[in-house]
């Protein structure tokens, strides 16, 4: 019996069709093994092996290529460590009570688990998303705008890392230091393509940015320990706050302010 094979153009359609989905799961694959992370940025150690890979092509392209990269810290916080990741792990309920006690102008809205929308009320606003977290590290990622005088309309996205130190005293009284290490990219190509120029200025207004957020945390921490009715007075003006955020939050004051009690140089921390 002969076989005949009649060529007919829907097979090669159909062979076209097969080397494409080869050369693309190939290509896609190789592409994956590429985007890999290093955990070493500004002389600290990340656990980025632990990061989703659904994450780590899109954090790996703005750290490969970034348009520039700062280091903040340590910063030292005046809280404890759980008032501390609280506060930095709830920016809506933050935002309120830095904005109520007339420490910033920050602004931010819960759009998602994890997904935050913020402003800090000076120009630069845009989604944060927290990409990992353990007791002593998170890892976010930006992607938002700022507007200065000094610079135009900047979009652009970031990856942020930051390390959290816990620190004890003799009498087991906490702090806490803050390291960051953010790299930018940004979206305007003509803008990136004046790097060299603008790198300074960029720069800087990203160090300002990181290092304010931080700062305004620590300001709120002197208020809770040296005015703590005042904090109390504040979380019961309308709008009414979430109720669990305040129940936490006026426990850690009452905790303050019962330990200030029982010593006579009232270092204690909230």
């Amino acid at each position: 019996m002969i076989f005949t094979w009649r060529f007919h153009p829907d097979s090669v359609t159909h062979v076209l069709v097969w080397i494409g989905v080869g050369i693309f799961l190939s290509v896609g694959y190789a592409r994956s093994e590429a985007c890999t992370l290093s955990p070493h940025h500004a002389g600290l150690t990340f656990p980025v092996e632990r990061v989703d890979p659904v994450w780590t092509c899109k954090l790996h392209a703005i750290v490969r290529s970034y348009t520039t990269v700062s280091t903040v810290g340590p910063i030292r916080t005046a809280l404890s460590e759980s008032m501390y990741r609280h506060l930095l792990d709830q920016p809506p309920f933050t935002a309120d009570v830095i904005r109520r006690l007339q420490l910033g102008l920050y602004r931010s809205e819960a759009r998602g688990p994890g997904r935050f929308w913020g402003d800090d009320g000076e120009g630069t606003k845009g989604i944060i998303e927290l990409v990992y977290e353990d007791p002593a590290f998170r890892i976010y990622f930006l992607e938002g705008t700022h507007e200065s005088r000094l610079l135009p309309h900047v979009a652009g996205k970031a990856v942020v890392f930051l390390r959290i130190d816990v620190l004890r005293d003799t009498n087991a009284h906490e702090a806490t230091d803050s390291t960051l290490v953010a790299y930018t990219k940004l979206d305007n190509r003509f803008l990136s393509g004046l790097v060299s120029l603008l790198h300074p200025l960029i720069s800087r207004v990203v160090a300002s940015r990181l290092q304010k957020g931080v700062e305004t945390i620590d300001r709120l921490g002197a208020v809770m320990r040296q005015d703590p009715q005042r904090v109390m007075a504040v979380l019961e003006n309308p709008p009414a706050l979430p109720e669990h955020h305040v129940t936490f939050l006026k426990q850690a004051l009452s905790d303050r302010q019962s330990t200030d009690k029982g010593r006579s140089d009232g270092r204690s921390i909230p």
